[in-house]
Formats: C-alpha cells, sequence, structure tokens
C-alpha cells in the first residue's frame, strides 16, 4: 500500500485510529496481568521477578513519552505513528516467541519504547483534529472510554487466549492490530507537526529520564527481599534519585531544546492533571496487579473466569469515561478531578477489607464498580485538563508529559506496593509450623495492604486536584505565550 498523504482530514477515521492505537496500548499491559502465573511458570521467573514482566513495559513507556511526543511534533505525527506502530508489532512478535525470562523483558521494553511513541501522538493528533471545544472533548471522552476498556478488555482478552492457547498469544494478537492500525493511519492520519525549524531533540534528558527511572523501580523492587538497608537496595535508589536530578538539571539549564520544559508545569491545570495522572496510574496499575493475582493464587480462578472478573469494572470505566467531558464542562476540572479520586480512594479503600475468604458478590463486585466509575471520570478530566490551553506546536510534549506521568505512577507505584504486600505476606509466613495452611491467608493479607496502600496513593491525588482550576475550562483554543504570562485568545463568536 502506498503510504500518500491523505488529502483532507476524516475526523471521524481520525478519531477511529486513535482510539484503536491507544486501545492497543493499554490492552498490552492488562492482557498480560492475566497471563502472568502462565508466564511464571512457562519461563522459570521468580516471584520478585515476575513484576519485571509488566514494569520492563511501564518503565520504558514511561521514560520516553517525553521525548517520543517532542520526536512526533518535530519530524511529523504520521510518520512517527506508523513507526511506533511497525516497531510494537514487531517487538509483540518476539515476545510471543521468547524462550526465556529475559528474551521476553526486553521485548516488553521493546513495546514499552512503541507506546512511547504511539500514546501522546494519540493525543496531540486529536488535540489538533478536532479545535472547537465541544468536539475535542467528545473526542477525548472517547479516548478515555477505549483507555479504560483496554485495560479491561485486556483481562478478559487475556483470560480467554490463555485458557484455550497459550500466554504466547496475549502478545501475539497485537501483530494484527498493528495490521489494521497501519492502514487506518496511511488512509486517515495527516502529517501535521509544529512549525518550528530547529529539530534537535534532547536525547541526553530521555536517557537520564528512562534511566532513572529504571534505577529507582530497582532499588524499589531489591526492598522487598535485601531489606531497605542492604547496599543492593541502597546503590539503585540513591543512583535513581541522582540521574534523575541531573534530568532536572538538563531540563532546566542545559538543554536548547529540553524534553520537558519546566515552564509548562506552570500552568495549574496542566500540573494538577499530571499529579492526579500518577497517583491515578499508581492506584489503577496496582489494583490490576494484584487482584489478578488474588483471584489466581488465594481464590483459584482459572485466566479466563479472571478475566470475566473484570467486565463489571470494564463497564463502570467506560460508561464514566464517556461523561466524564459533560462533567468538566458542567462542573469544571476541579470537581471532577474530586469526584475521580474520591471513588478510586474510596473503592480501593474497600478492597482493602478483602480476606481468603472474599467471594466475587460479596467481595469484588461493588469495589471494582467503583474503582472504575473513578478511574472512568479521571482518565477524560486528566486528558481535558492536561493538554487544555497548550499551543499545537506543543501538543504532543503536553500528552506525552501527561501519559509519561501516568506510566511513571504506575511503575514506581507497583514496585512500592508489591514490597508492601511481599513483606506483610512474608512476616505472616515466618515461622508458621505448617506454611502451606497458612499460605493464602499471608497472600490475601498482603495484597488486602496494597489495596489500603493504593487507596492512600489517590488521597494524594485527591488533595492535588485541589489546585486545579474551579472554572470550567474555555472555549477559545490555544494559549499564546506572550512574555511571562499566557495570554488566551478571544473566543470566535457563535453563529
Amino acid at each position: 500500500m502506498p503510504l500518500t498523504r491523505p488529502s483532507a482530514p476524516r475526523p471521524g477515521l481520525v478519531l477511529l485510529v486513535c482510539c484503536l492505537a491507544q486501545f492497543l496500548v493499554t490492552l498490552s499491559v492488562a492482557i498480560v496481568n492475566v497471563a502472568l502465573p502462565d508466564i511464571q511458570r512457562g519461563l522459570g521467573f521468580s516471584a520478585e521477578s515476575l513484576q519485571w514482566v509488566v514494569n520492563a513495559y511501564t518503565v520504558t513507556f514511561a521514560g520516553f513519552l517525553l521525548l517520543g511526543g517532542r520526536i512526533a511534533d518535530l519530524l511529523g505525527r504520521r510518520r512517527v505513528f506508523l513507526a511506533g506502530v511497525v516497531l510494537f508489532a514487531l517487538a509483540s512478535l518476539v515476545g510471543g516467541l521468547s524462550q526465556n525470562a529475559g528474551t521476553l523483558v526486553a521485548a516488553r521494553a521493546a513495546q514499552g519504547l512503541a507506546a512511547a511513541v504511539i500514546a501522546p501522538t494519540t493525543l496531540a493528533v486529536l488535540g489538533t483534529s478536532f479545535t472547537e471545544p465541544r468536539r475535542r472533548h467528545r473526542a477525548f471522552g472517547a479516548w478515555g472510554a477505549v483507555s479504560g476498556a483496554g485495560g479491561a478488555f485486556g483481562a478478559l482478552a487475556g483470560g480467554a487466549l490463555t485458557d484455550a492457547l497459550s500466554w504466547r498469544w496475549v502478545l501475539f494478537v497485537n501483530v494484527p492490530i498493528g495490521v489494521l492500525l497501519l492502514a487506518g493511519i496511511v488512509l486517515g492520519i495527516t502529517e501535521g507537526r509544529g512549525a518550528r525549524e530547529d529539530r534537535r531533540v534532547d536525547v541526553t534528558g530521555a536517557l537520564t529520564v528512562t534511566l532513572g527511572l529504571l534505577a529507582l523501580v530497582l532499588g524499589i523492587v531489591q526492598g522487598g527481599p535485601h531489606g531497605w538497608g542492604a547496599a543492593a537496595t541502597l546503590v539503585p535508589l540513591l543512583c535513581g534519585l541522582a540521574l534523575l536530578g541531573v534530568f532536572l538539571v538538563v531540563e532546566g539549564k542545559v538543554a536548547a531544546r529540553p524534553l520537558m520544559p519546566l515552564d509548562l508545569l506552570r500552568s495549574r491545570a496542566v500540573a494538577a492533571a499530571n499529579v492526579v495522572a500518577m497517583t491515578s496510574g499508581a492506584a489503577l496499575f496496582g489494583m490490576f496487579y494484584f487482584l489478578t493475582l488474588f483471584l489466581h493464587q488465594v481464590r483459584d480462578y482459572s485466566p479466563l473466569r479472571t478475566g470475566f472478573a473484570y467486565l463489571p469494572l470494564a463497564l463502570a470505566l467506560m460508561v464514566a469515561a464517556q461523561c466524564s467531558a459533560a462533567l468538566v464542562r458542567a462542573l469544571g476540572p476541579r470537581t471532577t478531578l474530586l469526584v475521580s479520586m474520591a471513588l478510586t480512594g474510596a473503592g480501593l479503600l474497600w478492597l482493602s477489607r478483602l480476606t481468603e475468604d472474599s467471594g466475587f458478590a460479596g467481595g469484588l463486585l461493588g469495589p471494582t464498580l467503583v474503582v472504575g466509575a473513578g478511574q472512568g471520570i479521571a482518565m477524560s478530566a486528566s486528558a481535558i485538563a492536561g493538554v487544555a490551553g497548550v499551543a499545537p506546536e506543543r501538543a504532543g510534549l503536553a500528552s506525552g508529559l501527561l501519559n509519561a506521568t501516568r506510566q511513571l505512577g504506575g511503575a514506581l507505584g507497583l514496585a512500592v506496593l508489591a514490597a508492601v504486600a511481599s513483606s506483610r505476606t512474608e512476616s505472616l509466613m515466618a515461622g508458621a509450623a505448617r506454611p502451606a495452611a497458612l499460605a493464602r491467608h499471608a497472600l490475601a493479607s498482603g495484597y488486602a495492604l496494597a489495596f489500603g496502600v493504593a487507596a492512600g496513593l489517590a488521597a494524594l491525588g485527591l488533595l492535588a486536584a485541589l489546585a486545579a482550576p474551579g472554572r470550567a475550562l474555555a472555549a477559545s483554543g490555544p494559549v499564546r505565550a506572550e512574555g511571562p504570562r499566557a495570554v488566551r485568545p478571544p473566543a470566535a463568536p457563535r453563529a
């Protein structure tokens, strides 16, 4: 198929392609979660290293998202979109064929790198293709709904594929989706890039932030088996913090074209949306991971039954995401984000009451519905606030930052929650005369504690939402930078 440029934008096709791409990105997190026990048995992962099947994806995703958004702005969204989808499909194929743990983790890291290109491009394309505020909010609402649906539907698809075929098909399934996406991008996406002449990219910034995140996550993971005072824990933690410090210095003082211009965070809407996205990502990623393990290891659910257990959450998330744009218009970003994080925290606190005897109807249905509603609102509302008032040439950067903070929160949150859960389980098992009899109780107790800590993270997001603008977002287009203050162009008169 010739890679010809479409003669004119096709809004319906643009929305479909962007939503399908975001669906692929979020699907690839959740679809693997349900297959984790089979992956562990098949490739010999230890209990501590298993989380790297998830974190190899999320850390590279978070670390390179800002670079991905900037590259899309500078080199052209269409060509970068195509390259990202090709890499994602190839990495999925390699991961499905992997014969050892190292190959799978490397393939998942490559998937994360590709997702770091795809995700910010989808938001940037939507933001520049849908300029009328009401249509833009609806497009972001659809994007948010699909983001949530990808996570929840991934659990069902992962269970079905693992039960019917093998865990390898949770990776192989991305290949035909990638082929469909390539056709849609060729037919529907125009080139689109920022107008700046200087096309240098901040590779130093991308490398320092990614290596810093990797070291930080490694240190947190090591804290469980080795102890928080051990050199194996402290060295990577200190290196990670040092590298992140270097990243801030590079962005603020050194880089000619910084990966993350710090002035972007001067916008209250952007800053609040990113903190909410970070805490929201930590809560949601942790919930998917530990709820899956709870259903498998404590309640003895099959992969397929586990997938069906996520359906109520998926439906709640999709419905709430569709309502989110209307809530932002009616209530403003602050109230909408406050509602979303309050629901998320309440649902997670409810999950923290789980025991080894908790069934689906009595222990899981209610809290997963509440978390699903909160997260559906949060995804769309934070996406709207996170790119509000950003000039078109920085749309990829702003959307990349939003996605980066969500993935960063997911990676670091999962590492912290895994360490907390593991510590609780090991303390209950230590010295037990009959450890096998205590195993289900110890695991359930560890997972319940992780849900409680995740509720605390959601509470931090609730506090951050207080800083969001209280009024409804103005429907006037992007902010133009003029000197030290941001001035918004006057709104066009209604017909």
